[in-house]
């Protein structure tokens, strides 16, 4: 499968229109439709609905510009990696991360790589473990935030313990508002927001003990802000790690610790016994520095 036919294919998808496609690449709308049906032709699928004056992707065309979109990321990293002489470091560095405290410790790793290398481009991608974890394995990224528990074979990485705490987020006039903290005997019976992996699920059933069978989880949510969003509507009661939702504003949502206290470590990891470009060896350089410095303080 010619790259070059993935590139025709993507802009006919974004423009819906062979003609508008065919200005765009600079070629003949008759050449770009048989390269197209070429396409098609090899995969032994159609991959578009035409009628009218716009065309649309059929389900297996839109499998495709997912996987092409994919394909086209990897080439791009890949020139990135080649591109530059030897004494100057740049490129592009993906992290994929979720929303938790952590990346305040992220964010300080970079601001020094950045110092020493500002050629690099950092490309921040905000996920869940489970799709982070998938992208890694495809090389679509580079480095990876994961909050524990996480399964760390075939990762190398670095540990920042108790980083992050469990909180209950509601509404700043919600009763359990006043409280100094939450207990489980206050969530008994209360519409909760759990998160959406089944091994932090397990950590919160390990806090409610034998009383988990009590609760009511009203939702599940993959990322914290979403999660909020409901609280604020007084639709439940999000348990998390306190994450990005404490920058929010105080009148919007506030946060209450649990007690018995919950804490979590997060781990930076990236791909064992992979060749990585000379940027991302760079940083992963600066994350091991960052770490011994943190311990020597």
């Amino acid at each position: 499968m010619d790259l070059r036919v993935l590139h025709y294919f993507l802009t006919v998808a974004k423009e819906q229109s062979f003609t508008k496609a065919a200005e765009q690449l600079h070629i003949t709308q008759p050449t770009l439709s048989r390269q197209l049906a070429a396409l098609e032709e090899e995969l032994e699928t159609p991959l578009f609905k035409r009628g009218g004056h716009h065309i649309t992707l059929t389900e297996e065309g839109i499998l495709l510009k997912r996987r092409a979109l994919e394909i086209i990321d990897l080439e791009e990293r890949l020139l990135d990696e080649f591109k530059g002489n030897k004494e100057l470091i740049e490129g592009t560095i993906t992290i994929g991360c979720g929303e938790f405290a952590a990346v305040e410790t992220l964010a300080k790793i970079c601001e020094q790589f950045r110092e020493k290398y500002p050629m690099v481009q950092i490309a921040l991608h905000t996920a869940t473990a489970d799709v982070v974890s998938e992208m890694m394995n495809k090389g679509l990224i580079d480095i990876g935030l994961f909050l524990e528990p996480i399964d760390t074979e075939g990762l190398d990485y670095v540990r920042i313990k108790n980083s992050d705490h469990w909180v209950v987020g509601m509404r700043p006039d919600d009763p359990l508002a006043q409280n100094e903290y939450i207990t489980k005997e206050n969530l008994i019976g209360k519409p909760l927001i759990f998160p959406e992996r089944v091994n932090v699920q397990s950590e919160i059933a390990n806090w409610f003990g034998k009383d988990f069978q009590k609760i009511h989880i009203a939702f599940t949510s993959n990322l914290g802000t979403n999660a909020g969003v409901m609280a604020m509507q007084g639709l439940g009661y999000p348990i998390s790690v306190e994450g990005a939702v404490k920058y929010w504003r105080n009148d919007l949502i506030v946060q209450k610790k649990l007690f018995p206290e919950i804490k979590t470590s997060t781990v930076i990891a990236w791909r064992r016994h992979i060749p990585h470009s000379r940027a991302v060896n760079k940083f992963i350089d600066e994350i091991k520095t960052f770490q011994t410095n943190a311990f020597q303080a």
